[in-house]
């Protein structure tokens, strides 16, 4: 579980209007939002239930299409 150290800004009635974070937990927090991302899409590819190829392949037909482009 992530832990953070969030401090406050207030308003002058002393509603919390903004956080500022330490740095540490600022990129701890984006790498989470990452990993989280990474989940919804790996969910959402097998949801679809489309055919796959094996990753080298995928590569191979990748760097195809980028040299016929040049």
């Amino acid at each position: 579980m992530l832990t953070v150290h969030p401090q406050y800004i207030t308003d002058s009635h002393g509603n919390k209007i903004s956080v500022v974070l330490p740095m540490k937990d600022f990129v701890a927090l984006m790498e989470e939002l990452e990993e989280l991302e990474d989940i919804k899409l790996y969910d959402k590819s097998k949801k679809a239930n489309e055919p796959s190829i094996p990753i080298d392949e995928a590569f191979s037909q990748i760097e195809k299409k980028r040299t016929n482009k040049k």
